[in-house]
């Protein structure tokens, strides 16, 4: 038997392995329900069946399963982590297991921090038990994210941070916090450092910010003589710029990869199949109106492409957990998709699509609306689309800044 033949065998003995687990552990009440995402936007710990779900998953590891056994992930390879990918979706089992802590920060954890956090953070990420906020920009600190202010003054045993942080998304919810301090005035990139702070401490304060969508995912954050101990230090003191733009890309590659779901509303059908019902068939079996029907061809064609670019770039790397900055690109284009979706999703349901509340509107159709406003958004956070293509022209493209 070749290699490949073996290698082939070997998956496919995997693969049902995972399909008789799944069928002995997925309650089918949850087939094409995203628990996760549910659960993130409620700030609420899964119950039920979702929680029994979520429990078996991360006992078993494969929420997270390409990372390393010896944390809790399931140990996978690339290529058994997308035989699973194809055998949940196979029966609509979503993974429970999500948030920061799995699409940004672990990985980061993993690749930069030492034995001793590891062994204490991965753990909690890997069962959902434990969530993750993001302390990254400020008031003044945006887009020039090196900008940031938020002081950690070294007070020998310990760390003294006072400061305030901007759009830390869930931070009412969030148990732990990864977070950009200035350990050094002196420099601006080179006197920043990566720490990790538990939200429970005594001198942090979090305000919610609501937006127009009705939701308040995102916070403003306050932080006043909030003791850290010095082994939440994570990287090099001064060093956390680098740690900072790592994470940045394995934001990106969730976002782009079709991690966030804003824009998508609560009727997850395709949107040909919905304009239908909404707009009404011609004698042929299409969709009555041939502008829209054409735009929305467009719209599935690009969407296509997109998946299949994503499926090809994770076929060739060589792990799951490198990303570079080519996901700047399909964080731009992911972004987009959705948006696209979104302003299609309203046209078609037209004046079905302007509900917010009330007994006039169907849950999906306030859920569309409130997706359309919320992922207005989707542009912006993880870096916008205007840094994106500068990251884009300066790092794939190679080119230079004239003066």
């Amino acid at each position: 038997m070749s290699a490949a033949e073996s290698l082939d065998a070997e998956l496919e003995s995997f693969r049902a392995e995972a399909r008789d687990w799944l069928a002995k552990n997925f309650p089918p009440s949850l087939a094409n329900v995203d628990v996760a995402m549910a659960s993130a936007m409620a700030g609420v710990k899964l119950s039920g069946n979702a929680g029994l779900w979520q429990e078996r998953m991360g006992a078993k590891g494969w929420g997270t399963p390409t990372w390393p056994k010896q944390y809790g992930g399931g140990g996978l390879s690339p290529a058994e982590a997308r035989v699973l990918t194809q055998e949940m979706n196979r029966i609509g089992a979503r993974n429970p297991i999500g948030g920061m802590g799995v699409m940004m920060f672990g990985p980061t954890l993993l690749e930069c921090g030492n034995e001793e956090q590891k062994a204490r953070h991965a753990p909690g990420i890997v069962t959902g038990q434990v969530r993750w906020c993001q302390g990254y920009s400020e008031p003044n600190a945006g887009s020039d994210l090196a900008a940031l202010r938020t002081q950690a003054v070294d007070m020998g045993d310990h760390y003294l941070v006072n400061g305030q942080k901007i759009w830390t998304s869930g931070a009412q919810y969030a148990d732990w916090c990864f977070c950009l301090v200035r350990t050094d005035n002196t420099k601006k990139h080179e006197g920043i450092s990566f720490l990790l702070i538990d939200m429970r401490s005594p001198g942090i304060e979090v305000r919610p910010i609501k937006l127009i969508s009705g939701f308040s995912p995102f916070c403003e954050t306050f932080f006043t003589d909030v003791k850290v101990p010095k082994e939440n230090l994570m990287g090099p003191l001064n060093g956390g710029w680098t740690i900072g733009k790592r994470l940045l890309q394995f934001e990106r590659a969730g976002l782009g990869s079709g991690g966030g779901s804003a824009g998508r509303g609560g009727d997850a059908r395709g949107l040909d199949q919905i304009a239908k019902d909404y707009v009404g068939v011609d004698d042929k079996g299409r969709i009555a109106d041939p502008d829209l029907r054409a735009r929305i061809a467009q719209h599935q064609m690009d969407a296509k492409a997109f998946a299949l670019t994503i499926q090809r770039a994770q076929a060739e790397a060589k792990s799951n957990m490198n990303p570079s900055a080519v996901t700047s690109i399909m964080k731009n284009a992911g972004s987009r998709l959705q948006q696209d979706r979104a302003e299609l999703l309203l046209e078609i349901m037209g004046q079905q699509g302007l509900g917010w509340e009330g007994d006039g509107f169907a849950g999906d159709e306030i859920a569309a609306t409130r997706a359309w406003l919320g992922g207005k958004a989707v542009t912006i956070y993880g870096g916008t689309y205007e840094i994106q293509n500068n990251i884009i022209a300066k790092r794939i493209l190679g080119l230079l800044d004239h003066q």
